[in-house]
Formats: structure tokens, sequence, C-alpha cells
């Protein structure tokens, strides 16, 4: 009896996992800025991205903007991420608002995702030095 609830729990189990799909949440991206890991942030990007930092801003490739973003994070150590504000505009695109704390000083950052297909995707960030 134990055992037919077991492998009834496991199939159940398999059958529900296959019908999710999985779904980047702003969440997501907040991790990856609190660790400073370019490549785990790059796999939530758009094929394109607008990045601006202090005195570089552009529209990039998925993979030139990791490219910028490793720089950054190479040159300024980041110590932790504090959002100050998020939410959801009316077309269900996500928007995040907060302080980048590094080992050069703070930088408001600010990042905006889209709905594109079954996943948000960030299309646009920027980091502002504060002083």
């Amino acid at each position: 009896m134990i055992k037919q609830l077991r492998l009834a729990t496991i199939v159940m189990s398999l059958f529900l996992v296959s019908f999710t799909s999985y779904y980047y949440s702003i969440d997501d991206v907040v991790t990856a800025m609190r660790t400073g890991n370019a490549n785990q942030l790059s796999r939530y990007f758009d094929s394109r991205v607008d990045i601006s930092l202090p005195g570089k801003s552009d529209n990039y490739s998925k993979s030139q903007a990791e490219m910028i973003l490793k720089d950054f994070f190479a040159s300024n150590k980041v110590k932790n991420f504090q959002i100050k504000h998020r939410g959801e505009n009316k077309d269900g695109s996500l928007f995040c608002v907060g302080t980048l704390q590094t080992s050069n000083g703070n930088y408001r950052t600010k990042f905006f995702m889209k709905q594109k297909g079954e996943q948000q995707v960030v299309q646009e960030m920027g980091f502002e030095q504060v002083e």
C-alpha cells in the first residue's frame, strides 16, 4: 500500500511539473544584482538591452551587455542591492528602482522587464552614481 502511494505521488508530481513553464521574475533579477554576477544576470536579458552607465549608454546585444556589466562589476565590487520601489505598468511590464551598493559608492539602479513570449525579460538597465 505504501509503495503504491509513493508511486502515485511521484507520477502526480511529474505530471504537474510537465505543465509548468519557467517564468523569470523580477526577484530573479534582484538576486543576480545582489551578487553582481553578470553571467547570471544576462540569463534574463532580451536579445537586445539598453544599458546606461556613467559615461556609457547604448543598446547592446545580449552578449555585449553581459561583457559591459562584467567590466562594471569588476570595477565596482557589489556589496548589496536594496529595492526602493518596484511595480507593474498597465501593459504588464515590470520595473524596479533600487540602490546598488558597491566598493566605489552607491548607484541608483533601475531596470525594466517586458513580457516576451512566455516570460519576462530585461530590456533596460540604468546605473547612476549617487553622492
